[in-house]
């Protein structure tokens, strides 16, 4: 550096090493860049051992409720200093979603976990419990939905017409959380993925309905671009989500769209 810059910038002695005055102007000019280059080595270094990070994840209602919130209190307690973004729209790093989907060209779809949805009414419909139903005689029964343009409602309707029956609900919610409750306020019947109705049918607060035909079976999916690189902690908990099952292409019944921008 000296010679490059044709003067002297260090006084070396047996004590050790000073600043010339040319040294203590330059080290001025670049003192703030020098203090940043260390600083973000210093990031990247934490980074890479999952001391530091962030995870950006794009996940539906059900998704999250049966299935990535345990996933995400597993990684948090082996990795505390990782952030954590949720959202359902989006920049994200990959996406857990659950079937029907929709994925465009170049992402890729892997299934997590399947899991079934259950019929259940509230108390009044005790009596319903020990019969057989058809999808026609729910005619005779209030039914309670997710909102039209929801995927599940196109499953369930295209369900409906592909046994000769039509599905006409009287209420219409927009999350599974929000028919669940409108369930135990006796409002009527409601298709819910069995895991997020098993603790109010153990209480007995919710009861089984038992259909002759067999509901669709869904899955929790994990949907990523595999063209676009991702940091250690995102790459990290993607393996985690893949290691304990491994992971086969999903189904290719799909209706809910996906897509995803580099951040």
């Amino acid at each position: 550096l000296e010679s490059q810059l044709n003067c002297v910038l260090f006084i070396r002695s047996n004590r050790g090493v000073t600043l010339t005055p040319e040294g203590e102007m330059l080290y001025s000019r670049i003192a703030s860049a020098a203090v940043q280059i260390q600083d973000a080595e210093e990031e990247l270094s934490a980074s890479a051992t999952l001391e530091h990070g962030t995870i950006s994840i794009s996940a539906t209602e059900t998704a999250l409720n049966i299935y990535l919130s345990k996933k995400l209190r597993d990684f948090h307690t082996e990795y505390p200093g990782i952030r954590l973004r949720i959202s359902n729209h989006g920049e994200v790093d990959f996406a857990i979603v659950s079937t029907p989907a929709e994925i465009e060209s170049g992402l890729k779809m892997v299934e997590l976990k399947p899991f079934y949805e259950v019929l259940v009414g509230g108390r009044t419909f005790t009596a319903l419990a020990s019969q057989s139903l058809t999808l026609k005689e729910l005619r005779s029964y209030p039914l309670i939905s997710l909102s039209d343009e929801s995927v599940t409602r196109s499953l369930y309707r295209q369900f409906f017409l592909d046994h000769g029956a039509v599905l006409k609900p009287d209420t219409e919610a927009a999350t599974t959380d929000q028919m669940l409750t409108l369930v135990k306020s006796e409002l009527g019947l409601a298709f819910v993925p069995e895991p997020m109705a098993r603790d109010s049918l153990e209480r007995g607060e919710l009861v089984q309905l038992h259909l002759q035909e067999i509901i669709p079976t869904r899955s929790i999916c994990l949907v990523y671009d595999r063209h676009r690189p991702l940091n250690t902690a995102a790459r990290k908990f993607q393996q985690m989500l893949t290691k304990a099952d491994p992971p086969r292409p999903a189904a290719s019944k799909q209706t809910e769209s996906i897509s995803f921008v580099s951040q």
